[in-house]
């Protein structure tokens, strides 16, 4: 679209002033005492200022990595006029720019106008910020419309963090502190997880860099998924009631908390009040700052007691 614009000829002479006598705050215009700048010019060049341009040292590296993210409908003053002004002022481009769409209330967009304004304090209230948060997250494609429900929050709610992350985290730690009196047994050998564990963080990375967080949840959810498929496929509850298989049970219990460790560290992003937390429950193990310190498995010590904890997302009922 940006580029249709400049194709096609229809950009027209943007003013970038207003007379004194109507706006007496604005910025000066050094060739008009009669006029002051307004909006485009001044508003666009913040990005530079509130980083330290032109006097702090600091300030080209921190612009070295900056993306901006818009709204579609401001995508002429980001796409075409702020990228002219860089050109002119002889300052490199921004790495790259994001346009989201728009959240959508019965297929209309969210505005004042029409009345129809979500309050982001009004739903953390009711389902919590985590919840609401991975909620946004997790249902926008990220350049197209979304719709917006309370009924889709709460199934959302009740199926990923309830069912999958929560009913995981709480059975592993109840198994553990019933088999092995609450301390991380020694595994005898490896299921697969750590494989899957790679190939999500490094999936879930990619779609980070491209902003689309939505691709991103869903990637790592496919580890979640797998240590719920492989409770259940090697029953711990089963090998506990036979003594031969101590050393299976122990192993598939290591290999679940280890997989909710990088779960945990993959999931900070997203939910950083919930990544501490399942840290917690299972010793506070160091978080790792890089993504291949997260990913490097066993880093979860043979020894180390969990602590069982309330559950992280209780479902939410509805009437």
């Amino acid at each position: 679209e940006a580029l249709a614009l400049l194709r096609e000829g229809t950009l027209e002479d943007l003013s970038i002033s207003r007379p004194r006598e109507r706006l007496s705050w604005g910025v000066p215009l050094p060739f008009d005492d009669d006029h002051v700048c307004y909006v485009w010019g001044d508003a666009l060049v913040n990005y530079l200022t509130g980083i330290g341009y032109p006097d702090d040292p600091a300030w080209e590296q921190r612009w070295g990595g900056v993306h901006h993210v818009t709204a579609k409908d401001i995508l002429k003053p980001h796409g075409v006029f702020w990228p002219t002004l860089l050109h002119a002022a002889g300052i490199p481009l921004y790495q790259g720019l994001h346009v989201h769409g728009y959240w959508t209330v019965d297929e209309k967009k969210v505005s004042k106008s029409l009345g129809n304004m979500i309050n982001p304090l009004a739903m953390k209230q009711k389902y919590g910020f985590e919840p609401f948060r991975y909620f946004l997250l997790r249902e926008m494609s990220f350049g197209l419309d979304t719709g917006f429900s309370e009924e889709a929050l709460v199934r959302r709610t009740n199926a990923d963090l309830a069912n999958d992350l929560g009913n995981l985290l709480q059975r592993s730690l109840r198994m553990v502190a019933r088999y092995f009196d609450g301390v991380v047994p020694e595994p005898k050998g490896r299921s697969g997880l750590d494989e899957v564990a790679t190939r999500v963080a490094r999936a879930s990375a990619a779609h980070m860099r491209d902003f689309v967080t939505s691709r991103a949840l869903s990637s790592l959810w496919e580890l979640i998924s797998a240590v719920n498929k492989y409770l259940d496929q090697k029953a711990p509850w089963k090998l506990a009631k036979d003594p031969a298989q101590t050393e299976q049970l122990a192993t598939v219990l290591y290999e679940a908390l280890e997989a909710l460790r990088v779960t945990a560290a993959l999931l900070a992003p997203f939910l950083p009040e919930t990544s501490p937390r399942i840290f917690a429950a299972l010793g506070d193990p160091p978080a790792p700052k890089l993504l291949s310190d997260a990913i490097r498995w066993g880093q979860l010590q043979t020894g180390t007691r969990i602590v069982e904890s309330e559950a992280l997302f209780p479902r939410i009922e509805t009437s």
